[in-house]
């Protein structure tokens, strides 16, 4: 008995010993780094904590950006920071494994990398009060880098700094970058800061940047690779233009007026905000195939280079859409750069401001009678897009956690809030409403402020209390459904009442002045009408005499779904007005697409009576995208094919009779877009083969790859040859590679598209998305989806992980360009069971499906009614 008792003290002296020395060697973090309190992303909480501790963040950066893409960036940083407290364990955002933090040391000791939840964990015994540095080297993510052969450039809205580096990375936590970057020795560098000094060593030539002014990571960048830079010097202001486009026709028409339209939109944003251009310096970097229109990198402004780069064909639409683009990433450094939001909630903010602006430098450079009408076409058909579906929401949003603010984007804060913002400036007036703006700026100059600081100091600067309006047009959703009830007698109106209601049975009474216009052979008269309540007798139209027809939000001052009078198409292209016109087409297609006006037949043909007479070039380049919808995707296959040839050749025939080349060309585009028959598709061939557009046409050399994708997808004798044919006609390197990369989704090999298809489930086949978009488009085409149906599912299923990879920024790009052109039956159960087995779904991933799918319900729902009516 006693032989177990000898051995027994021994054995427990010895565990207890290995306990004692594994306490005592266990890394101090795993004492006191309490890993459970962070959830994946930056949480509201989070955040809220981290700015009551953090001031002073300085980033020290060195970064090696090797040639070939395979080959992995890598960077050096420090951390500098002033810290209030050292009562918790301070987490640093690096979305990436463990093993991409080669090093960590924490003020001067080596400390061990807890790497949770995307959170690097810095225990408090390694920190102290005051002033702190972290020192770390890291292999950067993947996830927001672009890299292509002969170029890269980062791209960290919102919260994307995180997957390239640690960093704190939320927006009220302002920094200051102090950065090198070695690159390739026949590359150029770019960032927020001025260029320092260069050194050159063998093959690669590193970059020192004077350190940045103060700025939060989603603005934070880095550009390299081979570029051509231009430059000019406005009084004391240099901009900089770096570039790699190389068609010398393009580069003729376009480098001096890119640089002048710049610094115009920098002028009248020094005028209107009283605040002169706030950072160091100025570079603008037209970037190929950027994922965006733009983004207001501070002093380093990225540009997608096709919609800067254009040359003597360009359209009045593309030269206007340059103009606003130019202008809106201007507007950014005061609007988004100088003053940040606080939070991802009030992204809106940024994104309404700078579109405002654009629209009043659009205005400044444009001095003509037609500002309304700009603003009506670029605001008003995109806002309505997404307020008419069951997916749409309020202009700010809640949001819990940064890892869903990409979700946020979209027409409703880009093209709805100019609109709500426009009736704030008419509620206070331009004066209140332009002073309110300066003392925002002011007063949170290089800091951080929400849309409540903003009405603070409207309310306060006015004498109208603004707060009923916010929470209907701000804080409330969907737009009013107008209608209206007569009496008459002996064609004179005894009464008329105005109602309004919600659409989709939405709650809200939508206050708001609008005008209406009594449209008579001879002449028209102009009422308002002002909406203060479910409805309002319109005592003015009280004995007037019955109009031909009568055209409501005449004036485009109104928002909502406006009643079609029955007579208006017939006759809506006589009105002299182009304001009146567009108001029309806009209200008349908005209820064909609600099934309370014309059959999608009956307004294709208003449409091409329309095309035949309309002068206003922006209004032909609108009805050819309403054309181009309806005939896709609001008629069956059979009854298109019947009317084909006659709509095609009614275009063909506006097109040469059209009186200028931009409008030739917008009729050409259509024309090759709505093709399906056999002529049709022999003309193509035609212009493409000997490269010579009909008279008076003027195309681009992305033209002719554009109708080689055509012609592929209409399956044109053979077709592997033309496509073959057009990629050895490409000399641009960037072209040439974006068009190999769509080949296999334009092959007429069934097995090949699966192919390339089912490898989009692998996140680095996403990751270059304007090629990825593209490619969908032609998979997706209309004459493919009784086949491609198919992929719906899949669609959805990876929905979710690429929102997550960040490997298409807009969500809705990947959906609508997968469902756009849908109509069937079949391919609505599939959305309806997707969210039926998914009632626990993300809520605003499930909002943009809802937003996506809203023309393939109505185009079922449509084409059903047509089917069983005959």
């Amino acid at each position: 008995m006693n032989k177990p008792c000898i051995f027994f003290f021994p054995k427990l002296l010895y565990c207890c010993l290995i306990a004692v020395i594994f306490v005592n060697c266990k890394p101090d973090h795993a004492i006191t780094a309490d890993t459970s309190v962070s959830d994946p992303g930056i949480s509201f909480s989070l955040a809220q904590k981290r700015k009551a501790l953090l001031n002073n963040i300085h980033y020290t950066i060195a970064v090696h950006i090797p040639a070939e893409a395979e080959n992995a960036v890598s960077g050096e940083e420090t951390i500098a920071f002033d810290l209030t407290n050292t009562n918790d364990s301070l987490l640093i955002d690096f979305k990436n494994d463990s093993s991409h933090v080669k090093l960590l040391k924490v003020n001067g000791k080596d400390a061990a990398v807890i790497l949770r939840n995307e959170h690097i964990f810095i225990p408090p015994h390694l920190l102290k009060k005051g002033s702190n540095d972290i020192k770390i080297n890291f292999i950067a993510g993947n996830e927001a880098l672009t890299r292509k052969p002969e170029f890269m450039y980062t791209l960290f809205v919102p919260e994307r700094a995180r997957t390239f580096m640690p960093c704190f990375d939320q927006p009220d936590l302002k920094a200051v970058f102090t950065v090198k970057a070695t690159v390739p020795s026949g590359w150029t560098a770019v960032s927020n800061g001025a260029v320092q000094n260069t050194n050159m060593r063998r093959n690669e030539k590193t970059y020192s940047f004077k350190t940045s002014d103060t700025i939060s990571t989603y603005l934070f960048s880095i550009v390299a690779g081979k570029f051509e830079r231009a430059a000019k010097k406005f009084n004391d202001t240099l901009i900089n233009l770096y570039y790699r486009e190389t068609d010398t026709a393009k580069l003729h028409y376009s480098i001096d007026t890119i640089l002048q339209l710049q610094y115009a939109a920098l002028q009248f944003m020094e005028k209107y905000t009283g605040i002169p251009y706030p950072f160091q310096k100025l570079d603008i970097i037209a970037v190929p195939d950027f994922q965006f229109g733009g983004m207001e990198h501070v002093g380093a402004i990225d540009y997608n280079a096709s919609s800067l780069f254009l040359d003597k064909s360009a359209t009045q639409s593309q030269r206007l859409g340059r103009l606003k683009l130019l202008s809106h990433e201007m507007a950014h450094a005061w609007f988004g750069d100088l003053v940040t939001m606080k939070w991802f909630n009030d992204v809106w903010m940024k994104e309404v401001f700078a579109n405002f602006m654009a629209d009043k430098i659009a205005d400044e450079l444009m001095p003509d009678d037609k500002s309304n009408f700009r603003f009506m076409l670029d605001h008003y058909p995109s806002a309505y897009s997404v307020d008419r579906t069951e997916g749409t929401h309020p202009i700010r949003q809640q949001l819990d956690n940064l890892n869903q603010a990409g979700l946020l984007y979209g027409a409703i804060i880009y093209d709805k809030a100019p609109i709500v913002l426009r009736q704030l400036e008419k509620l206070v007036g331009k004066d209140i409403f332009q002073k309110g703006a300066q003392e925002y700026l002011k007063t949170y100059a290089y800091k951080n402020a929400g849309w409540p600081d903003l009405i603070t100091i409207m309310n306060k600067s006015g004498n109208k209390d603004i707060t009923a309006w916010n929470d209907t047009w701000i804080n409330g959703q969907g737009r009013p459904v107008i209608s209206y009830a007569m009496g008459t007698a002996n064609d004179v109106y005894t009464q008329f009442v105005i109602a309004q209601a919600g659409e989709g049975g939405k709650p809200g009474l939508w206050g708001q002045q609008f005008s209406m216009a009594f449209v008579y052979e001879d002449s028209v008269k102009i009422l308002p009408v002002n909406m203060d309540g479910k409805s309002v007798a319109l005592k003015a139209a009280e004995k007037i005499k019955q109009p031909s027809f009568i055209l409501f939000n005449a004036l485009g001052n109104g928002y909502g779904l406006f009643p079609a009078d029955k007579n208006m198409p017939a006759n809506l292209h006589l009105l002299k007005n182009p304001l009146m016109r567009l108001s029309g087409y806009i209200n008349l297609y908005e209820n064909v697409l609600n099934g309370s006006a014309l059959t999608p037949h009956e307004f294709l043909n208003t449409c091409i009576k329309s095309l035949s007479t309309e002068k206003e070039e922006l209004i032909v380049n609108l009805l050819s995208g309403q054309f181009s919808t309806i005939y896709w995707q609001f008629l069956l296959p059979a009854e298109r094919d019947s009317i084909a040839a006659g709509m095609e050749a009614s275009v063909w025939q506006s097109m040469l009779y059209a009186d200028n080349a931009a409008k030739k060309r917008i009729l050409f585009l259509l024309y090759k877009n709505i093709a399906v028959t056999k002529p049709a598709a022999e003309n193509i061939f035609h212009v493409w083969q000997i490269q010579k557009a009909p008279q008076g046409v003027l195309l681009t050399p992305d033209d002719y790859t554009s109708m080689a994708a055509d012609l592929a997808i209409r399956q044109y004798p053979n077709a592997d040859t033309i496509l073959a044919a057009q990629l050895s006609r490409i000399t641009d390197a960037d072209r040439k590679a974006r068009f190999k990369y769509l080949l296999p989704s334009l092959s007429n090999n069934a097995n090949t598209r699966d192919s390339f298809f089912n490898s989009l489930s692998v996140k680095t086949n996403r990751m270059n998305e304007a090629w990825l978009l593209t490619a969908l488009s032609y998979l997706h085409h209309p004459l493919r989806i009784a086949y491609s149906e198919k992929y719906l599912p899949q669609t959805l299923e990876w929905l979710a992980d690429v929102q997550q990879t960040g490997s298409v920024f807009f969500a809705m790009r990947w959906l609508n360009t997968s469902f756009g052109s849908y109509q069937s039956q079949s391919a609505a159960d599939m959305v309806h069971s997707f969210l039926e087995k998914n009632p626990d779904y993300n809520p605003i991933l499930k909002r943009k499906i809802l937003q996506a799918t809203d023309m393939l319900f109505r185009a079922e729902k449509i084409t059903l009614h047509i089917s069983a009516t005959g």
